[in-house]
């Protein structure tokens, strides 16, 4: 019995070891709009990161560029502690990023800069942060009937 508690506690570390990110740090040297950044590593190398859980709007859309300005003076030319957590469908790093310990992704949605992407994402954090925006009106929250991009970008190809 004691061999099989061993051998589960044992797996279990494991698991946690292997799942286990390791956020590293970068410079950020651009911002293509209010999710998206690029960043350098010590190393020179460059990672265009999709910031994780949230959606901003697109840049023709409302606060396309009130947003893209957003994230640009929260983290531009600035040093970041970026944590790849996976990739999305085209093939981009989907990334938690912290300047200065603060959460970006989180203080965009915060912001009203972008949505939480519930489809993607399950932060309570994020929802929390979403929840205040609405209720104090900031960003695209101050708008009557604010459009999320996902559903700005489907009414653009006809399929809304």
């Amino acid at each position: 019995m004691k061999m099989i508690v061993s051998l589960a506690g044992m797996m279990v570390a494991a698991c946690f070891v292997l799942n286990a990110h390791a956020a590293s740090a970068y410079r950020v040297v651009g911002v293509s709009d209010g999710d998206t950044l690029t960043a350098l590593g010590k190393g020179r190398e460059r990672v265009k990161c999709r910031l994780y859980g949230i959606d901003a709007p697109e840049k023709k859309q409302a606060y396309g560029q009130a947003s893209k300005a957003s994230l640009a003076a929260l983290a531009f030319g600035r040093s970041a502690m970026i944590d790849v957590v996976g990739r999305d469908r085209y093939g981009r790093s989907l990334c938690k990023v912290a300047v200065n310990g603060l959460d970006v992704n989180r203080e965009q949605i915060a912001r009203g800069m972008a949505w939480m992407y519930r489809r993607y994402a399950r932060d309570a954090n994020y929802s929390d942060a979403e929840m205040a925006a609405q209720a104090h009106r900031r960003g695209v929250w101050g708008d009557s009937d604010p459009v999320a991009p996902w559903d700005f970008r489907r009414s653009r190809h006809g399929r809304f």
